[in-house]
Protein backbone atom coordinates (compact mmCIF):
# COMPACT_ATOMS: atom_id res chain seq x y z
CA UNK A 1 0.00 0.00 0.00
CA UNK A 2 2.06 2.87 -1.00
CA UNK A 3 0.60 7.17 -0.06
CA UNK A 4 1.74 8.30 -2.86
CA UNK A 5 -1.23 10.62 -4.63
CA UNK A 6 -2.37 9.58 -7.98
CA UNK A 7 -4.59 10.53 -11.18
CA UNK A 8 -6.75 9.59 -13.54
CA UNK A 9 -6.73 10.76 -16.93
CA UNK A 10 -8.37 9.67 -20.31
CA UNK A 11 -6.07 7.60 -22.60
CA UNK A 12 -4.46 9.44 -25.30
CA UNK A 13 -3.18 7.24 -28.93
CA UNK A 14 0.48 7.79 -27.19
CA UNK A 15 -0.55 5.36 -24.18
CA UNK A 16 -1.34 3.07 -25.94
CA UNK A 17 2.43 0.72 -26.21
CA UNK A 18 2.77 1.30 -22.39
CA UNK A 19 -0.90 0.18 -21.81
CA UNK A 20 -0.06 -2.92 -23.95
CA UNK A 21 3.23 -3.51 -21.64
CA UNK A 22 1.29 -3.16 -18.58
CA UNK A 23 -1.04 -5.31 -19.27
CA UNK A 24 1.01 -8.30 -20.45
CA UNK A 25 -0.38 -11.12 -19.04
CA UNK A 26 -3.43 -9.39 -18.04
CA UNK A 27 -4.97 -8.77 -21.67
CA UNK A 28 -3.39 -11.28 -24.55
CA UNK A 29 -5.06 -9.64 -27.33
CA UNK A 30 -2.42 -6.99 -28.63
CA UNK A 31 -4.65 -5.04 -30.67
CA UNK A 32 -6.73 -4.46 -27.73
CA UNK A 33 -5.70 -1.33 -26.79
CA UNK A 34 -5.46 0.04 -30.38
CA UNK A 35 -9.35 -1.44 -31.13
CA UNK A 36 -9.85 0.66 -27.79
CA UNK A 37 -8.72 4.28 -28.54
CA UNK A 38 -10.22 3.81 -31.90
CA UNK A 39 -13.78 3.30 -30.24
CA UNK A 40 -12.78 6.09 -27.69
CA UNK A 41 -12.15 8.12 -31.05
CA UNK A 42 -15.99 7.47 -32.48
CA UNK A 43 -17.40 8.07 -28.91
CA UNK A 44 -18.38 4.56 -28.30
CA UNK A 45 -16.10 3.97 -24.51
CA UNK A 46 -13.93 5.72 -22.70
CA UNK A 47 -10.87 4.71 -21.39
CA UNK A 48 -9.68 6.22 -18.09
CA UNK A 49 -5.55 5.60 -16.76
CA UNK A 50 -5.08 5.76 -13.07
CA UNK A 51 -1.44 6.68 -13.04
CA UNK A 52 0.97 6.83 -9.43
CA UNK A 53 4.51 7.57 -9.08
CA UNK A 54 4.82 8.11 -12.92
CA UNK A 55 3.76 4.88 -13.93
CA UNK A 56 0.36 3.63 -14.74
CA UNK A 57 -1.55 1.80 -12.00
CA UNK A 58 -4.68 0.65 -13.27
CA UNK A 59 -7.34 1.59 -16.00
CA UNK A 60 -11.02 1.21 -16.54
CA UNK A 61 -13.10 1.07 -19.58
CA UNK A 62 -16.33 3.04 -19.61
CA UNK A 63 -18.18 1.21 -23.05
CA UNK A 64 -21.47 2.98 -23.68
CA UNK A 65 -22.93 0.11 -26.41
CA UNK A 66 -21.85 -3.11 -24.35
CA UNK A 67 -22.35 -6.30 -25.35
CA UNK A 68 -25.30 -7.11 -22.38
CA UNK A 69 -28.08 -6.45 -24.33
CA UNK A 70 -30.23 -5.45 -21.12
CA UNK A 71 -27.96 -2.89 -20.51
CA UNK A 72 -27.26 -1.94 -24.36
CA UNK A 73 -31.15 -1.80 -25.00
CA UNK A 74 -31.86 0.92 -22.06
CA UNK A 75 -28.64 3.00 -23.08
CA UNK A 76 -27.01 1.77 -19.84
CA UNK A 77 -23.20 2.38 -20.30
CA UNK A 78 -21.12 -0.48 -18.72
CA UNK A 79 -17.87 -0.11 -16.68
CA UNK A 80 -15.51 -2.87 -18.14
CA UNK A 81 -12.06 -4.40 -17.90
CA UNK A 82 -11.23 -2.63 -14.30
CA UNK A 83 -8.13 -3.61 -13.48
CA UNK A 84 -5.18 -2.41 -11.30
CA UNK A 85 -1.99 -3.98 -10.67
CA UNK A 86 -1.34 -6.43 -7.97
CA UNK A 87 1.73 -2.97 -7.05
CA UNK A 88 -0.67 -1.13 -6.58
CA UNK A 89 -4.06 -2.34 -5.31
CA UNK A 90 -5.62 -1.71 -1.59
CA UNK A 91 -4.86 2.09 -2.12
CA UNK A 92 -8.34 3.23 -3.12
CA UNK A 93 -7.21 3.56 -7.03
CA UNK A 94 -10.20 0.45 -8.09
CA UNK A 95 -12.50 2.82 -6.09
CA UNK A 96 -11.64 6.14 -7.63
CA UNK A 97 -11.52 4.20 -11.47
CA UNK A 98 -15.26 3.23 -10.50
CA UNK A 99 -15.74 6.64 -9.61
CA UNK A 100 -14.37 8.27 -12.75
CA UNK A 101 -16.54 6.45 -14.55
CA UNK A 102 -19.21 6.93 -13.02
CA UNK A 103 -18.67 10.66 -13.30
CA UNK A 104 -18.20 10.08 -16.96
CA UNK A 105 -21.78 8.57 -17.85
CA UNK A 106 -23.41 11.34 -15.25
CA UNK A 107 -21.72 13.91 -17.79
CA UNK A 108 -23.17 11.92 -20.68
CA UNK A 109 -26.95 12.42 -18.43
CA UNK A 110 -27.62 8.52 -18.02
CA UNK A 111 -28.92 7.67 -15.30
CA UNK A 112 -27.85 4.38 -14.51
CA UNK A 113 -24.57 2.49 -14.86
CA UNK A 114 -23.85 -1.14 -15.06
CA UNK A 115 -20.74 -3.91 -14.42
CA UNK A 116 -20.25 -7.30 -14.64
CA UNK A 117 -18.15 -9.19 -11.55
CA UNK A 118 -17.15 -12.08 -11.70
CA UNK A 119 -18.29 -14.75 -9.66
CA UNK A 120 -15.39 -17.42 -8.93
CA UNK A 121 -13.64 -16.33 -5.45
CA UNK A 122 -10.78 -14.80 -6.52
CA UNK A 123 -13.40 -11.88 -7.66
CA UNK A 124 -14.55 -11.27 -4.15
CA UNK A 125 -12.49 -7.81 -3.40
CA UNK A 126 -13.90 -6.42 -6.30
CA UNK A 127 -17.81 -7.68 -5.65
CA UNK A 128 -17.32 -6.34 -2.16
CA UNK A 129 -15.96 -3.08 -3.71
CA UNK A 130 -19.20 -2.85 -5.87
CA UNK A 131 -21.45 -3.65 -3.45
CA UNK A 132 -19.78 -1.02 -0.92
CA UNK A 133 -20.00 1.68 -3.98
CA UNK A 134 -23.96 1.04 -4.12
CA UNK A 135 -23.84 -1.65 -7.30
CA UNK A 136 -27.01 -3.72 -7.08
CA UNK A 137 -27.90 -7.50 -9.12
CA UNK A 138 -30.06 -6.24 -12.07
CA UNK A 139 -31.96 -9.10 -11.29
CA UNK A 140 -31.37 -11.26 -14.63
CA UNK A 141 -29.16 -14.11 -12.95
CA UNK A 142 -25.74 -15.03 -13.97
CA UNK A 143 -24.60 -14.46 -17.88
CA UNK A 144 -21.43 -16.51 -19.43
CA UNK A 145 -20.15 -14.10 -22.09
CA UNK A 146 -23.21 -11.49 -21.29
CA UNK A 147 -25.60 -14.24 -22.48
CA UNK A 148 -27.88 -15.44 -20.05
CA UNK A 149 -27.80 -18.76 -18.74
CA UNK A 150 -30.06 -20.89 -18.23
CA UNK A 151 -31.06 -23.70 -15.17
CA UNK A 152 -28.80 -26.79 -15.37
CA UNK A 153 -26.64 -25.36 -18.13
CA UNK A 154 -23.25 -26.34 -17.84
CA UNK A 155 -20.39 -23.84 -18.44
CA UNK A 156 -16.84 -22.93 -17.08
CA UNK A 157 -16.37 -20.83 -13.75
CA UNK A 158 -13.96 -18.36 -15.15
CA UNK A 159 -13.97 -14.63 -15.98
CA UNK A 160 -16.78 -14.87 -18.58
CA UNK A 161 -19.35 -16.05 -15.48
CA UNK A 162 -20.70 -12.91 -14.44
CA UNK A 163 -23.31 -11.24 -12.03
CA UNK A 164 -24.57 -8.19 -13.91
CA UNK A 165 -24.90 -5.19 -11.56
CA UNK A 166 -26.51 -1.80 -11.98
CA UNK A 167 -26.40 1.53 -9.72
CA UNK A 168 -28.60 4.80 -10.08
CA UNK A 169 -26.51 7.51 -10.64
Amino acid sequence: MSDLPFYIRTMRGDDVSALQEFAKGHENNPEYFLTSLDEQLQDKRVVLIAFQDGAIAGYAHLNFFPLYQPFRSMGIPEIQDLYVHPDFRRNGIGEQLVTACESRAWVEEVSHIGIGVGVAGNFGAAQRLYARMGYIPDGAGVVFDRQSVSVGEVRAVDDRLCLMLLKTL
